[in-house]
């Protein structure tokens, strides 16, 4: 318990020591890579960063959910085609790496960036005809 209130009380200091980067510098990291991140040392997701900030997210094989991302303060926000409510977010890069933190979670709870291509997520097409 002492750690996290004093995790709690150092969160500031630590966060004011980088600052997050900005949506500029978010997209040109980006663009045109598939990352995939973790949290607590399992993969939390992948996503696809397409041209016009345009995404695919993947929590599970061969399924896929589009959508984009927008600046909006310091935030990069996501919107998804089944969810349109915004998934806001607070990014820094650590060794070239993004760290990613949501408006709504703890510090301790940041997504790491542990791996990016250029290869496209799997996603499969709309099933057409019946």
């Amino acid at each position: 318990m002492r750690r996290l209130a004093l995790l709690c009380a150092l969160w500031p200091a630590l966060a004011a020591a980088e600052p997050p980067i900005t949506a500029e510098a978010f997209e040109a990291h980006v663009t045109g890579k598939t990352l995939t991140y973790r949290q607590f040392d399992h993969v939390f997701g992948i996503e696809e960063y397409l041209p016009g900030r345009k995404v695919r997210w993947s929590t599970a094989p061969n399924e896929c959910q589009y959508g984009s991302w927008y600046p909006q303060d310091t935030h990069i926000c996501f919107v998804y085609e089944y969810d349109p409510t915004p998934a806001c977010w607070t990014f820094w890069l650590k060794d070239g790496a993004l760290v990613a933190l949501s408006v709504h979670a703890q510090p301790g709870e940041e997504l790491h960036e542990v791996s990016a291509d250029d290869r496209p997520l799997p996603c499969p097409g709309p099933v057409l005809g019946v």
